[in-house]
C-alpha cells in the first residue's frame, strides 16, 4: 500500500497551517501518511488542528558528534543492503551539502526504509527538499517537492543546487502560476516536472458570511508574521496618513496579529505616529482566534512587499481565509497575490513596488474605496469566495497530489487531474 513520507525543517511549526490542513485532507481522503522533522519546533502556540493529524511523526536529531553519524551509517548499512552501491553515485552532492544535512539524508533512509515509506514529499527546495534527495537516492525511494516563496526568490538562494536538487525530484510543485513560470524560465529543462497546486483551505471551517454595512469606524485585520515582506510598516503610515492632518480624517482601527523580529520596531512606529489607541499588536493567535478577527473585520490588508534581501510572500493562507469568509481585501501585487485578489473584482490589489518606496497612496486610496458607500462589498466578496472555492479548496488540491504521487490512474475518475 502507498505511503507518503512528509520531510519537513520544523514540525510543527505555528506559521505554516498550510501544511497542516494539506496533511489532514489527505487522511481524510484515506491516506497512509508519516511525518520527519529534522528540527525542534521552538513555538509556544500551537494551532488546535494539529491534534487531528494521525500520522506519526518521526524527529530525527541533528547530529552533533561524528560518532553519532558513525552510528546512522552503521545503522543504516545493516538496513539497506545496496547502501554501499548507492553511496558513492551521490558523493558529488553530499560534498556540497553541511554534514548534518548528509548524515539526516542517510538516517531519513533508514527510518523511510523501516516504516515502509513509498514516497518522500518535502516542503520547501530547501533543507527538507535536499535531505529528501539524499534519502530517496539512498533507499530507492522518489521524492517530490512544494516550492514556495523564500526557497526560490531569496538572496541566499543556491540556484545551482536546487536545480541539482529539483532535476532528480519526481514533480516539482509550483503553489502559484506566477511561480511555476519562474521555475519554468529558470530551469527550462524542467517543465515537464513542475505543476500547479495550489495551497488549499478547509472551506467547511471558514463559513461565508455577507460583509455587514459599515457603521462606526473601519475595522482593518492584517496578520502574519512581523516581517519586512509583510509590509505592516506601511500600513502603520497608510493609517497616520488617513487620521492625520492632510487626511480624510477617516476614523480606522487596526488589529496586527502575529509575532516576529520587527515587533518591537513596529509598536514604535506606532507609538511615535501617536496611533497607540488606533493601531493594537495582538501578538500570535491561533486560527480560531484569527477567524474571531477576520469575523470582526471590515477589511483585511495584506501590503506585501519584495524584501531587501529578494524575498517575498508567495501567497498568505491568511487571504484566502478572509476571501473564504467573506471579508474584503486588500493585497499588493506581489507573486501570487494577483491570482487570487484580482482588483475590482475579487479585492483591491494595489502596487509592491510603490509600497517598497515608501509611497502609501495606493494603500490609504484602498482603505478609503473599501469604506466609501458605493463600494460593492457584497458583490465582490462573493466573487471572493466563489474564486476560492473554484481553485483553492484543500480536498480538491490534495487529491491531484496524491494523483501525482501515487499513481494518476487512481484519482483520475473524480476528475481531479
Amino acid at each position: 500500500m502507498p505511503r507518503v513520507g512528509y520531510v519537513l525543517k520544523v514540525y510543527p511549526r505555528f506559521s505554516e497551517t498550510f501544511v497542516v490542513t494539506e496533511i489532514l485532507s489527505r487522511e481524510a481522503a484515506g491516506e497512509d501518511l508519516a511525518i520527519f522533522a529534522l528540527r525542534p519546533t521552538t513555538d509556544a502556540r500551537f494551532h488546535p488542528e494539529i491534534a487531528k493529524v494521525q500520522a506519526p511523526v518521526t524527529h530525527l536529531p541533528k547530529p552533533a558528534k561524528l560518532s553519532e553519524a558513525w552510528s546512522v551509517l552503521r545503522e543504516a548499512r545493516t538496513v539497506i543492503p545496496e547502501l554501499d552501491e548507492r553511496l558513492p553515485a551521490i558523493l558529488d552532492l553530499l560534498t556540497r551539502l553541511e554534514p548534518s544535512e548528509a548524515v539526516q539524508g542517510v538516517h531519513l533512509a533508514l527510518r523511510a526504509t523501516q516504516q515502509g515509506i513509498t514516497h518522500l514529499h518535502a516542503h520547501f527546495g530547501s533543507m527538507a527538499a535536499r535531505i529528501a534527495r539524499v534519502a530517496g537516492a539512498i533507499a530507492d525511494i522518489p521524492f517530490s517537492v512544494t516550492t514556495h516563496a523564500k526557497d526560490l526568490f531569496h538572496e541566499s538562494v543556491d540556484h545551482d543546487l536546487l536545480h541539482e536538487i529539483l532535476a532528480h525530484a519526481d514533480h516539482v510543485v509550483a503553489i502559484s502560476e506566477f511561480n511555476r513560470s519562474f521555475l519554468v524560465s529558470r530551469y527550462p529543462d524542467l517543465a515537464d516536472k513542475v505543476v500547479l497546486i495550489r495551497n488549499g483551505l478547509d472551506l467547511a471551517r471558514f463559513e461565508y458570511a455577507a460583509p455587514a454595512p459599515l457603521s462606526g469606524p473601519l475595522k482593518v485585520v492584517a496578520v502574519g508574521r512581523l516581517v519586512e515582506k509583510k509590509g505592516f510598516t506601511h500600513l502603520i503610515e497608510a493609517v497616520r496618513q488617513l487620521a492625520g492632518p492632510h487626511g480624510s480624517g477617516r476614523q480606522v482601527q487596526v488589529r496586527i496579529a502575529g509575532d516576529g523580529d520587527q515587533a518591537a520596531s513596529l509598536a514604535q512606529e506606532v507609538a511615535a505616529a501617536g496611533l497607540s489607541d488606533t493601531i493594537e499588536l495582538l501578538g500570535p493567535r491561533h486560527q480560531e482566534e484569527i477567524r474571531e478577527l477576520l469575523r470582526w473585520a471590515d477589511v483585511m490588508a495584506a501590503p506585501c512587499v519584495v524584501g531587501a534581501d529578494g524575498n517575498a510572500d508567495g501567497l498568505p493562507t491568511v487571504l484566502l481565509e478572509a476571501m473564504a469568509m467573506g471579508v474584503p481585501v486588500i493585497g499588493s501585487d506581489v507573486t501570487g497575490i494577483p491570482e487570487a485578489v484580482r482588483d475590482g473584482s475579487t479585492g483591491q490589489l494595489i502596487s509592491a513596488d510603490r509600497l517598497g518606496m515608501g509611497e502609501v497612496d495606493e494603500l490609504v486610496a484602498a482603505l478609503e474605496r473599501v469604506a466609501g458607500p458605493d463600494y460593492p462589498r457584497e458583490q465582490i466578496a462573493r466573487a471572493a469566495r466563489e474564486l476560492v472555492e473554484a481553485e483553492f479548496d484543500t480536498a480538491r488540491q490534495a487529491l491531484r497530489l496524491a494523483g501525482h504521487q501515487q499513481g494518476q490512474a487512481l484519482f483520475a475518475a473524480a476528475g481531479v487531474m
